[in-house]
């Protein structure tokens, strides 16, 4: 292959600065995302991982630079982004509770205007990939289960079409068997062409669904590598994977 058939990142973050006042969240930090792929970033609590990808979607001001398709994301808004393919699945869901799953997936595909047949084509998309949202279309989001409205925040941003998806603490606050459906369908989704930086608390279980991992400390990528080597780092597993590498 040469130089120029060569596979380009879908999605760049360059030197990345966030600051909150004085303090530094992120200092410089650089990712690149290739299409296919999952990439986890993983650290401890006040690392930077969740300013990452706020900074990241346009929702805190930054210094650095962010290019989706080789494309400046300079001055480009939230809504512009979800338009141009980024999506963000925030720490906190932020469903609307008091209307119904059918509602917040519609409002998922708003930045679209899809013509009727074709919202109805990606509603039936997303409702067989989550067959219990599909079950549950008439019910208040704010009655689901703990996974059942991690699956609409998810199906909610797969509505807008992502190519590149952002997704904070997937597993926060779900049962063991849950975490492992939501990886599941996390995978499935690179498997179906979607780019994925996956932030995660769950260190072993960010690692073992991504392709390559970065750690955050203090702000700064203090590792990087493939993920399966990540996981078997002494200092990683010593410090997010409870022993050591001879376990």
């Amino acid at each position: 292959m040469n130089g120029a058939d060569a596979i380009k990142p879908i999605f760049e973050i360059d030197k990345l600065f966030v600051n909150y006042g004085h303090v530094e969240a992120v200092r410089g930090i650089s990712i690149s995302l290739m299409p296919g792929q999952i990439i986890s970033v993983i650290g401890p609590n006040g690392a930077g991982k969740t300013s990452l990808l706020a900074a990241a979607m346009g929702l805190l001001p930054s210094a650095g630079d962010l290019r989706l398709d080789g494309e400046s994301l300079a001055g480009v808004g939230v809504e512009e982004r979800v338009e141009r393919g980024l999506c963000l699945v925030p720490e906190k869901r932020e469903l609307f509770g008091d209307m119904s799953v059918l509602d917040n997936l519609t409002l998922g595909a708003y930045s679209r205007r899809y013509p009727a047949a074709q919202f109805r084509r990606k509603l039936e998309q997303v409702y067989a990939r989550f067959p219990r949202l599909a079950e549950r279309r008439s019910q208040r989001s704010n009655t689901l289960s703990g996974g059942e409205r991690q699956m609409l925040a998810l199906g909610r941003a797969l509505m807008a079409e992502p190519r590149v998806l952002l997704l904070d603490e997937p597993s926060l606050g779900l049962a063991p068997l849950i975490v492992a459906e939501i990886l599941a369908i996390v995978r499935g989704l690179r498997d179906d062409g979607v780019s994925i930086v996956l932030v995660e608390q769950n260190a072993l279980a960010a690692l073992q669904s991504s392709d390559y991992g970065f750690v955050l400390e203090t702000g700064e990528v203090a590792l990087s590598g493939n993920s399966a080597e990540l996981a078997r780092d002494a200092r990683v597993h010593a410090t997010y994977l409870g022993g050591s590498t001879e376990d």
